[in-house]
């Protein structure tokens, strides 16, 4: 039976969906490199053009891989404090799921149509879906130390929550871009390790571990 005073389910720990969110996360990774086209035997366009002519893709293949390895390092970051979880929460890793299995599709998209804005727009909705669900996530496991242990520093809670506004207003800015400079729409999500490099959204405790 639920604790309704806490809104936490007994029995329900983090296992499970930490192992399905990288199984997901793997498949999603992996089903990247299909995004790109393997020049077929017997055409008469030199190799090195056909795999010059889809160097986007290569880009697009790169930038994606890289994003992804970002959300599951934060996915990684934001459950080390969880110690318990509820449906609530579990539903929320699940639709987050969700959309970092829909980013292949929408590398694709950007890859086949990149002169159309919408393509850009439809890959920034799911950057800023993934990334606004992990704040969200993040804001309800620590809201109160819901699933967070209660001596948990307040500045890693405030740090977490930081970060994960990075990919969102990124995403924001790079649909903005999409129709006033769509050129360099996708360049735009390069900002999101750059970001996260700045020391401000590093955490330094009194024995300089971030």
């Amino acid at each position: 039976m639920s604790d309704l005073r806490g809104g936490q389910d007994p029995g329900l720990t983090t296992h499970r969906i930490e192992a399905l969110t990288d199984g997901v996360f793997a498949i999603a990774m992996t089903l990247l490199v299909l995004t790109l086209e393997i020049p077929e035997a017997g055409q008469n366009i030199a190799l090195h053009q056909i795999l010059f002519g889809q160097a986007h893709k290569f880009f697009n293949y790169a930038l994606s891989f890289i994003l992804l390895a970002i959300f599951w390092i934060v996915h990684h970051q934001q459950y080390h404090p969880v110690k318990r979880t509820n449906r609530v929460h579990l539903w929320m890793s699940i639709f987050i799921l969700m959309f970092v299995a829909l980013i292949p599709f929408s590398t694709t998209l950007i890859g086949d149509y990149p002169d159309q804005p919408i393509a850009d727009v439809f890959f920034g909705l799911n950057m800023f879906m993934v990334g606004f669900l992990f704040l969200l996530s993040w804001l309800y496991a620590t809201t109160n130390f819901r699933l967070i242990d209660k001596d948990y520093d307040p500045k890693r809670i405030i740090l977490g929550t930081k970060r994960s506004l990075v990919v969102p207003a990124v995403s924001l800015l790079s649909i903005i871009c999409a129709f006033v400079l769509p050129s360099i729409s996708s360049h735009v999500y390069l900002l999101i390790p750059i970001i996260m490099a700045f020391p401000q959204f590093k955490y330094r405790s009194a024995k300089n571990r971030v």
